[in-house]
């Protein structure tokens, strides 16, 4: 019955059948590392292909507590300003803004599905963190990189405090997999080949269907 409900879902293009300009889907491919889901939909705003608002709405109340749009809000601005990368400077020298971003990305893109941000607004959240993103990284394989290193520290973190191991995230070889596959040039699929890293510096374009 589950699955039946799942299938019964409209494709997210049928609510939002406009096709991101360039500058959106590179925006939208900064959360790309974090979407491994069979059901993450990587070349829209909204975080599924299916339309599951309650989806994201538990979500954001299970792994990150937030039930309100103020809460969504301040988590957003801690990911900016300071965010686990200032654990990763303290334990490593370097911190790894990527790990940071592909969390505000995948949380905003969750806030506007569940209706605690408007399109604009995402959008808009989005556009903010662009001149620290491309001014840091000159790549996707830069980019990944530091969300690996990220994620480890992370991880690392994690599995200390709670000692018996239970209940931690994937295991960082899933990730790294799942990186590969991104940067992987002959997969036709992946965001970050659809929307090159130098895509946001040059002007906004309408993408080619195909």
């Amino acid at each position: 019955m589950a699955i039946w409900r799942k299938w019964s879902r409209p494709k997210t293009e049928s609510k939002y059948p406009a096709r991101l300009t360039m500058h959106q889907l590179w925006m939208v491919s900064l959360s790309a590392p974090v979407s491994r889901d069979k059901d993450a939909s990587r070349t829209t705003l909204y975080p599924f292909t299916r339309i599951d608002d309650a989806k994201a709405e538990a979500w954001l109340a299970q792994q990150w507590e937030i039930t309100a749009p103020e809460q969504l809000l301040g988590r957003l601005g801690r990911l900016a300003n300071t965010g686990y990368r200032a654990m990763a400077q303290r334990r490593l020298g370097v911190a790894p803004l990527a790990w940071d971003v592909a969390l505000y990305v995948d949380i905003s893109r969750r806030g506007f599905a569940c209706g605690m941000l408007t399109e604009p607004d995402t959008w808009t959240l989005l556009k903010n963190i662009v001149p620290a993103v491309a001014g840091t990284y000159a790549s996707w394989q830069e980019y990944a990189d530091h969300y690996l290193l990220g994620r480890q520290v992370w991880r690392d973190n994690l599995e200390a405090a709670r000692g018996d191991g239970e209940g931690l995230p994937a295991p960082q070889t899933v990730s790294d997999a799942h990186l590969r596959s991104l940067l992987d040039p002959a997969n036709r699929t992946s965001p970050w080949n659809l929307a090159p890293w130098e895509a946001i510096s040059n002007p906004d374009r309408p993408r080619r269907r195909g």
